[in-house]
């Protein structure tokens, strides 16, 4: 049984998924890059939404050009969407050169031997596949150094393919005063000029609501789209996902007594605590939790904010529900987790970490339905 096959009835938790709202973000930032053309990230399965309900909207959304990490997410992608332009981001691996010909994928190189590696079976082939180009500019992830870049430019007469992108990627835009931006927008700037028939891109999410300066020709939004925040000083847009977690239990515990593993949250009054049936294997991060010596994310339930307490563990989380009425929360019910005023952000913040890594992680246990 896949997860979009779980019925509600057996599952932990509700996931649900607005299409509508993720075809209004990728329109909202399509007019925020104009005259810039707008691409669509689709990596890491939609960034956890479903590869092909996020490829489908986003197609009808306008949306023709798309980055996936990895060939196997082209592949699938190519199923869904025969005539998108389909870049994939994390290089040319050995051996993979005829699926990209056999399913009319670009390659994005990252390097002077994935270079030699594409000429030489475009070569055999017999037919100049097009591809991209990927500088780094201050990542040191993947990319050419800028003095390979020259190289390339300078000997494009015999590159023996077209380069359909020059690409580079920010380090810090979602800092808007962080000095590397400037650099990194300068440094581009130069090695696009010696490419000036090729379409150049720089702008991720938090690129494409910066500066107009940084569009080039092709902007490539990821977690925007999905309603995640972009930048520390940018309102995301409209929220893509809802979690809504199902109540297994409501227990009465006793001042003094603890809550969780390791004892961690020990009750200061009489409480009553609701037990949710969902933990860090449904990708609830651990660091939500709470304990004596700090505060924990936190749920609505039956209308009301209320406080996680103790640890995440597996399957099982609580909250601490004592001030909603008695008759207002029964087992069975559910409690909301994003949504209801509860964003990725704020979720991310009380577990120390991004709305990508909460957003990619939503596990494969609860019951999915798509707006």
């Amino acid at each position: 049984m896949s997860a979009h096959d779980i019925p509600l009835a057996e599952a932990g938790g509700r996931l649900t998924i607005d299409l509508s709202a993720l075809a209004e973000n990728y329109q909202e930032l399509t007019r925020r890059a104009a005259p810039a053309a707008c691409a669509a990230v689709l990596k890491g399965d939609g960034y956890g939404i479903g590869l092909a309900a996020a490829a489908r909207t986003l197609w009808q959304a306008g949306a023709r050009s798309f980055f996936v990490a990895l060939l196997s997410e082209a592949r699938d992608l190519r199923d869904l969407l025969p005539e998108a332009e389909i870049f994939v981001l994390n290089g040319l691996f050995p051996d993979t050169e005829a699926a990209y010909l056999e399913r009319n994928l670009r390659p994005v190189l990252g390097s002077p031997a994935e270079i030699a590696r594409w000429r030489a079976f475009c070569a055999r082939a017999g037919e100049e596949m097009p591809a991209a180009i990927h500088v780094d500019t201050g990542m040191n992830r993947l990319g050419l150094t800028p003095a390979e870049a020259v190289s390339v430019a300078e000997g494009r007469a015999e590159l023996g393919f077209p380069v359909a992108l020059l690409m580079s990627h920010l380090a810090c835009a979602d800092e808007p005063d962080h000095p590397l931006n400037a650099r990194q927008l300068e440094d581009f700037r130069a090695i696009a000029a010696l490419f000036p028939d090729v379409r150049a891109s720089l702008a991720n999410s938090a690129g494409t609501v910066s500066d107009s300066a940084y569009h080039f020709d092709l902007v490539r939004p990821g977690i925007a789209v999905y309603g995640g925040r972009p930048r520390v000083d940018v309102a995301p847009l409209r929220p893509v996902v809802r979690l809504e977690l199902r109540i297994a239990r409501i227990r009465h515990v006793h001042e003094g007594e603890t809550v969780g593993y390791g004892g961690a949250h020990t009750a200061i009054r009489p409480s009553r605590v609701a037990i949710l049936s969902a933990g860090y294997a449904d990708g609830i991060p651990r660091l939500a939790g709470a304990s004596d010596l700090r505060p924990g994310a936190e749920a609505v339930v039956a209308g009301r904010r209320c406080p996680l307490i103790g640890r995440i563990s597996m399957d099982l989380l609580a909250v601490d529900i004592t001030e909603i009425d008695e008759d207002a929360v029964q087992p069975g019910d559910f409690a909301t987790l994003l949504g209801d005023g509860l964003t990725l952000d704020n979720l991310a913040r009380h577990s120390h970490t991004i709305d990508y890594e909460i957003l990619t992680s939503l596990g494969r246990r609860y019951h999915r339905r798509w707006l």
